[in-house]
């Protein structure tokens, strides 16, 4: 149990840390929200609870093949933030990114790599 609020407690700093630098500073905040911190970190987590090394490999690859199709939001969210607000921009970039993480779903299930 300690372990478990140990993780939320690390894991939630880092959160807050990167929210509070993207505060005060928009492109350290976006540096560091762009780096794999959370991915790592899961990585780490993984590895201390005794994950099998095919468990931990696993997780990183697939996580690059779930990355790629969140990318695009990152261009779309600004525009239509601008044009929508906030909640409808957000609303709209994420369902976008629904509908782009199936098609590469299809896409690269053509390759083997099967993501659902």
């Amino acid at each position: 149990m300690m372990m478990l609020v140990f993780k939320y407690l690390i894991t939630a700093a880092v959160v807050v840390l990167i929210s509070e630098a993207a505060k005060r500073n928009e492109h350290l905040g976006a540096l560091l929200a762009s780096l794999p911190v959370i991915t790592v970190l899961v990585l780490i987590w993984l590895h201390v609870e005794k994950s099998t090394p095919e468990q931990i490999t696993s997780h990183a690859f697939y996580t690059f093949w779930y990355v790629v199709p969140t990318l695009p939001m990152f261009l779309i969210f600004p525009w239509l933030y601008s044009q929508l607000g906030f909640w409808i921009g957000l609303g709209l970039s994420a369902v976008t990114t629904v509908v782009i993480f199936f098609v590469w779903g299809l896409v690269v299930r053509q390759f083997g790599i099967e993501l659902w």
